[in-house]
């Protein structure tokens, strides 16, 4: 699976989420960082309430509790947590403009509950004062962006996003992540 070096090493007891990660990782850009650790876990919640995963970014790993079906979609989503933690500012205020574009051209919709469900939650003063709901919905609409553009799921009912806006997104992600080895 790690043949090419620029491949993120995944560590994991079970041999069968290693393939799954594997399955997912040849559609996505290089990495370029230490291991992460996969793991399944019962009953995963955030401040609020059930999610299907979890990425614990000082420890490395990434716990799962989600449907098989789910998987790429999810651990695509997950993954690209720890890029937006090393994309550094520039990169991420790049995203948070372009989301604010579709926020003042008023698209709707988004590319996962994730990030639906806190993009109906802002408000204006969150976006203006880059609060923490502001922050923490661009972080979110960057991984679903990036679970739908690698996990290779083509159709998804939580794929609500309007067709000019993914393409608007992509090409974002091809301008600043393409080309390169993705720190994680």
């Amino acid at each position: 699976m790690n043949a090419d070096p620029r491949r993120l090493k995944i560590l994991c007891v079970s041999a069968s989420l290693r393939q799954k990660a594997g399955n997912v990782l040849v559609r996505m850009p290089p990495f370029a960082g230490n291991p992460i650790r996969l793991e399944t876990a019962r009953g995963l919640r955030d401040r609020s309430r059930a999610v299907h995963a979890g990425a614990f970014l000082r420890e490395r790993r990434i716990a799962f509790d989600c449907a098989a079906r789910e998987f790429p979609r999810i651990f695509a989503h997950e993954l690209f947590h720890f890029v937006w933690l090393r994309a550094g500012n520039a990169r991420r205020r790049s995203f948070e403009r372009l989301l604010e574009g579709e926020r003042r051209a008023g698209a709707r919709g988004e590319l996962g509950w994730s990030a639906e469900w806190r993009k109906r939650e802002l408000a204006d003063t969150d976006v203006r004062a880059r609060g923490r709901r502001w922050r923490e919905y661009c972080c979110e609409s960057f991984c679903d962006t990036a679970a739908w553009l690698y996990s290779g799921t083509a159709r998804h009912e939580e794929f609500t996003l309007a067709a000019r806006w993914r393409e608007r997104r992509a090409r974002w992600f091809e301008r600043h992540l393409g080309g390169r080895a993705l720190p994680v």
